[in-house]
């Protein structure tokens, strides 16, 4: 994705932050690392290339929320996949703690899916 994902966000407020600018990298990129490996079972490409991850914050007590969406309302693993989101997010040492916010404000569309998760579909 481009540098105006909603991860790249988190590294940008690093001027408001306690938390070093090495600390908001390394955190930055595990984040994205392990939000990498939550796949809809649907589509197979995992949900920051899709385009679901709307924003992350941490806080300076190393308190991440995830807002996020899914494809559809009615996706069938909506009970279950902000809970995999909790558990990638969390298996990153350091955190204390994940919150899971699902939304479908903006309602996702294939706009927001990555030029990566576009090849992987073969939707060029």
């Amino acid at each position: 994705m481009d540098d105006a994902t909603p991860i790249a966000e988190t590294a940008a407020l690093a001027d408001a932050s306690a938390l070093p600018q090495a600390e908001l990298d390394r955190l930055t990129d595990a984040l994205i690392d392990k939000l990498k490996t939550v796949y809809d079972p649907e589509i197979p490409v995992d949900i920051y290339e899709l385009g679901l991850i709307y924003k992350v914050d941490v806080s300076d007590d190393r308190d991440v929320v995830v807002d996020m969406t899914l494809t559809a309302p009615g996706c069938p693993v909506a009970g279950e996949m902000p809970d995999w989101v909790r558990d990638a997010v969390m298996s990153i040492e350091g955190l204390r703690s994940c919150t899971v916010n699902l939304t479908f404000d903006p309602p996702w569309d294939q706009s927001r899916m990555s030029d990566e998760a576009r090849l992987q579909l073969n939707m060029f």
